[in-house]
């Protein structure tokens, strides 16, 4: 007999972010016993990390893991290497090619910690904040590439061949927009004050707001009719 929902172990992938961090709280709200995972994988912005360690603190989650493990060795983005970060782009220039702040193989990589863990906890669910609606270009945030993932999690694992395990993999914000997603978060009590979603960010951690991911986030909770309440640059 299959145990509760209460009583179920989920691996949540948490960047520190405003999507990872409403992936968290959906997980919880499902009452899923979140193990969030987050990487210092050689990104420019590590202060990503102290907003997971908070995000993660102030959700009470049962474990937070941080993997180190180094893309920059690879580079190949505005990430994890010396590529100035676009800024001030509009919305039809976002909506065109994939963006050089696209990390190669980046949510493979993830996914594959993501399920290492699942298997040890006898986990049979990943929570995953992609979006393909408004971050457009990325390969590895379409719902073709979880499903896939999915399938070849299921033969990749002692668990799985053993019929002990059948992973799922959730991707709940898959077709929301930014604001919808606010608007879900904001519903489940998340605090986006703790969240850090700057592709460049000051060393101490402030937003630039310029660049697609602010500029993103800043549309998503001015058309829910609220500030932001990261620290922006004025004008």
């Amino acid at each position: 007999m299959s145990s509760p929902a209460s009583e179920r172990p989920a691996v949540v992938l948490l960047s520190g972010g405003l999507d990872s961090a409403t992936v968290a709280a959906i997980a919880q709200s499902q009452t899923f016993r979140v193990n969030a995972l987050s990487f210092s994988y050689g990104q420019r912005h590590s202060y990503e990390l102290e907003a997971a360690r908070r995000v993660a603190a102030s959700l009470n989650v049962a474990q937070h893991r941080v993997v180190n493990i180094d893309l920059r060795a690879f580079g190949g983005s505005a990430l994890t290497d010396d590529i100035a970060v676009p800024k001030s782009r509009t919305s039809d220039e976002m909506e065109h090619g994939i963006p050089i702040t696209y990390v190669p193989a980046r949510n493979t990589i993830f996914l594959s910690f993501a399920l290492a863990w699942a298997e040890v906890l006898g986990s049979q669910d990943i929570f995953i904040g992609v979006n393909a609606l408004d971050y457009s270009g990325y390969p590895d945030c379409r719902p073709e590439f979880i499903h896939a993932y999915e399938e070849m999690a299921n033969l990749a694992t002692k668990a799985g061949v053993e019929g002990r395990q059948k992973l799922t993999i959730h991707a709940p914000l898959m077709h929301l927009t930014k604001a919808q997603i606010i608007q879900k978060g904001m519903e489940l009590g998340v605090d986006y004050s703790l969240t850090s979603s700057c592709y460049d960010p000051s060393p101490a951690g402030k937003p630039c707001g310029q660049c697609d991911s602010c500029l993103l986030r800043r549309k998503g909770f001015s058309e829910n009719g609220i500030d932001d309440p990261l620290p922006y640059p004025t004008p």
